[in-house]
């Protein structure tokens, strides 16, 4: 299922839920733990797991060039907001009797050319993240961002009309 995309004052939201058959602190552990997020979404590094603390992110392309990712907002085992682009990303974990629910919003201050490449990778992150929590660990599946980039171009396309 697509992200659902929301106008708002400062630009779009996006927003992915995923409901998850796995308690709350293993599924913190995998978004915010270095050996289990290299897996799901390698080119994150956690430097300061805390209130204005720091992500680093690594371009994972030969060259050794990074940037760093200001958290903006946090409260472990509950949410986790940083930097993203012009924008920022938000996860929040709500407990549920079977494991948790996880949503993944992102602000998108203008749609480009890039927003369908953010919403499929994105997408696709998510994919990882619930194989990894599964105990399946996989190369990050270029085909199917594709698929899902295709998707999402045609999404946005229809958010422009």
């Amino acid at each position: 299922m697509l992200a659902v995309v929301e106008k708002v004052d400062r630009g779009y939201i996006a927003k992915y839920d995923r409901l998850l058959n796995h308690p709350v602190e293993k599924v913190w552990t995998t978004l915010t733990q270095n050996e289990e997020l290299k897996n799901w979404m390698p080119n994150l590094e956690i430097k300061a797991l805390q209130p204005d603390g720091r992500i680093q992110f690594n371009m994972n392309d030969g060259t050794g060039n990074s940037f760093d990712l200001r958290i903006l907002d946090y409260k472990a085992f509950s949410y986790l907001q940083y930097e993203w682009g012009e924008g920022w990303v938000r996860f929040e974990l709500h407990p549920k009797d079977e494991g948790c629910y996880l949503t993944l919003n992102e602000l998108i201050p203008s749609l480009s050319n890039h927003t369908p490449k953010d919403l499929a990778g994105w997408h696709v992150c998510l994919d990882l993240f619930y194989e990894v929590l599964e105990g399946r660990v996989m190369d990050f599946p270029k085909e199917e961002w594709k698929v899902w980039y295709e998707r999402y171009t045609a999404f946005v396309q229809s958010l422009n009309s």
